[in-house]
């Protein structure tokens, strides 16, 4: 099974002011998100510490952390592991992430400004330009950024609050379809916008649950 190695430049090495442990764990975590340690991967403290130019303490108590909260597996006479998350635990997530966000996008189109739209409408730009790119990262990263606004835009703390446990998890899972997702995916975001704008937010809605049900499609057929 592959070990922690990474390519050479993934990984800047941290600074040592400030909380050292938290940005392991940060680190760590960002990397476990965007797939750089793919799941599965043995994760080996040595080379793990060596690449973030720390001691091995952090990063020990860093996986102890990620492995409480599932994104490392701890096991016994092994080490530690990306956990590999079953289809059934990606599916629950993604459900819940689609009823949450559709929430969001009626809410947003009930408190829509055309300050807000034209920023929303650059995210999708954005987007754009990096799937023209080939450029996966910038691709979720984008994607990340108009769901989190649309979010905002929704003004509503607990909602906001429920989102943002399942935030990371959504860009983990989303990474690996980004590509097949491709230009549906700014398209349907583009519709998004539209019905918001309109303050229509009953479309809004519609197609906000459409479109994230779309990804949870794509996530289950992605190994087909």
């Amino acid at each position: 099974m592959a070990s922690a190695g990474l390519p050479n430049g993934t990984v800047p090495k941290l600074e040592r002011p400030g909380p050292l442990r938290e940005r392991v764990y940060e680190a760590l975590l960002e990397l476990i998100v965007t797939r750089s340690l793919q799941p599965g991967q043995h994760l080996v403290e040595t080379e793990l510490a060596r690449h973030l130019g720390v001691s091995r303490q952090p990063v020990r108590e860093a996986l102890q952390r990620l492995n409480t909260e599932g994104w490392v597996d701890l096991r016994p006479a092994q080490g530690a592991f990306v956990h590999d998350p079953t289809e059934e635990e990606a599916d629950q997530l993604l459900v819940v992430r689609g009823l949450l966000e559709a929430e969001a996008a009626r809410l947003a189109a009930a408190n829509a400004t055309p300050k807000a739209t034209a920023r929303l409408r650059e995210f999708c730009e954005a987007g754009e330009r990096a799937l023209k790119a080939d450029d996966v990262d910038a691709v979720v990263a984008a994607n990340a950024d108009f769901h989190a606004y649309v979010m905002e835009l929704a003004a509503n703390s607990v909602l906001a609050e429920l989102s943002a446990q399942v935030d990371r998890r959504v860009r983990w899972f989303y990474t690996p379809v980004a590509r097949t997702r491709g230009a549906h995916s700014w398209d349907e975001h583009r519709a998004m916008i539209d019905a918001i704008e309109a303050r229509d937010e009953e479309r809004a809605q519609r197609l906000m649950r459409a479109h994230t049900e779309h990804t949870r499609t794509s996530y289950h057929e992605r190994v087909r």
